[in-house]
């Protein structure tokens, strides 16, 4: 049995190690028939070292960066061949691709770069942040009140860019000897002001219906995921109504730990198949896109797991379903919009079509939910949390200028060690 492992280990290893040359071919040629990057042009870097399947962090940052680099030029830092290739085809900003430290490098000497964002806590997040002279700001990829949003890593930063009042509290309990009005600056959710994308349904009299889980987790204090415990059911209820739109929008990791989840997950695509053949009309939705926007502004109502979509969610004002985790290990943040959620059991996810007719009609709970955006997003009437996003950056410029000012005149030695590409 442990020579069939070794086997089957080394075969797996061998195949990724194929896929991905043949990806890093595929994007040199790619890269080659591009125009080179301008040098002397971009003053604010996008640093991501994840992956593909991790793509979804960067790419709800796209459409706000877009708008940024009108003013201060944007570029991507990718590290990742897979992840690269298809950033290549998602957005207009402009990607550097560099995969060793040694590529890094030679970006870190061609270009300007002031301001350096970060959208998640990859290790390999240190490669770039060993430069000085400019700003490391961790932007992060959602506002949550999971364990994830409390790490001590924030403090490896310069600046953290944070969504609201709810987030400096949720730090403030867990960061010591921390300059919260240096470092921390709230600028609410500018994707909410992109929340965009083509209907892929014509609106008639059906109530629109959001489930949008998380994914399994990878450890018992982190199971969020609702697919395997409440999906089926729910989905199930609301398919057979005849006057609702179920709109499936899974975390792209499902399954990724956990086979039973990835099973359940396709036992749900498989339903709204069905449902669809019997009645085209209904044109329920299993949504894998990249666009992030119109799920949350056109849905009547939104299921969705503890995960930043909770946060997403709340900052349209819409009525929300939280599902309770079925692990007792899952952590909950007592304090926060979850001690106040309207919460939806594994064991009610069969009552579902009551919960939704119900909840949109409760004028109480509208009114606790729009509380419940001003202390995580503050203002979000239209343009208000991007006007703060761009007047986030110019206080970032503005005290970069005036400490290079100061230090103009000291020696410089950010030379490369080759020492670092061993890990890269």
């Amino acid at each position: 049995m442990g020579l069939f492992d070794d086997l089957r280990l080394a075969w797996s290893t061998g195949r990724r190690l194929v896929a991905s040359r043949l990806t890093q071919r595929r994007l040199h040629r790619v890269l080659r028939q591009r125009a080179p990057l301008p040098q002397d042009r971009f003053e604010i870097g996008v640093y991501f070292a994840d992956g593909a399947v991790n793509l979804y962090q960067i790419r709800q940052w796209y459409r706000p960066l877009q708008e940024l680099s009108a003013r201060w030029p944007v570029l991507i830092l990718s590290r990742s061949p897979g992840a690269a290739e298809q950033i290549l085809r998602e957005t207009e900003l402009p990607m550097a691709y560099a995969r060793r430290v040694v590529d890094l490098e030679q970006v870190v000497q061609e270009q300007p770069l002031k301001v350096i964002l970060y959208v998640n806590q990859n290790s390999r997040n240190f490669q770039m942040m060993r430069y000085g002279r400019r700003w490391h700001v961790f932007i992060n990829h959602g506002e949550s009140d999971k364990m994830y949003m409390t790490t001590n890593q924030f403090k490896a930063y310069d600046y953290s860019l944070i969504a609201g009042q709810a987030a400096r509290d949720r730090l403030g309990r867990v960061l010591w000897d921390y300059d919260f009005d240096k470092r921390a600056l709230p600028i609410g959710r500018p994707q909410a002001d992109h929340f965009t994308g083509q209907l892929p349904y014509v609106p008639d009299e059906r109530t629109v219906v959001l489930y949008a889980p998380t994914w399994e987790g990878d450890r018992a204090a982190a199971a969020y995921g609702s697919v395997a415990s409440h999906g089926r059911a729910l989905v199930a209820a609301l398919l057979a109504t005849g006057r609702h739109r179920v709109v499936y929008r899974p975390h792209p990791r499902s399954g990724v730990v956990d086979s039973a989840y990835g099973a359940a997950n396709r036992e749900i695509v498989a339903m709204i198949e069905r449902a669809n053949a019997a009645d085209p009309t209904a044109r329920h939705i299993h949504d894998t896109g990249s666009d992030l926007g119109w799920q949350l502004a056109a849905s009547d109502v939104a299921i969705v797991d503890i995960s930043a979509m909770v946060y997403d969610r709340l900052a349209t004002g819409k009525p929300i379903l939280v599902t309770r985790p079925l692990s007792a290990d899952a952590e909950i943040d007592p304090g926060g919009y979850l001690a106040d959620a309207e919460w939806l059991s594994a064991d009610a996810a069969g009552n579902i079509v009551e919960r939704v007719d119900a909840l949109g009609l409760d004028d109480a709970a509208q009114a606790r939910l729009a509380g419940w955006v001003e202390h995580y997003f503050g203002d979000v009437t239209p343009g208000a949390t991007t006007r703060r996003l761009h007047a986030a950056i110019e206080h970032l410029m503005a005290e970069w200028q005036r400490h290079a000012e100061v230090h103009g005149a000291d020696p410089i030695d950010d030379r490369y060690d080759p020492e670092d590409d061993r890990n890269e």
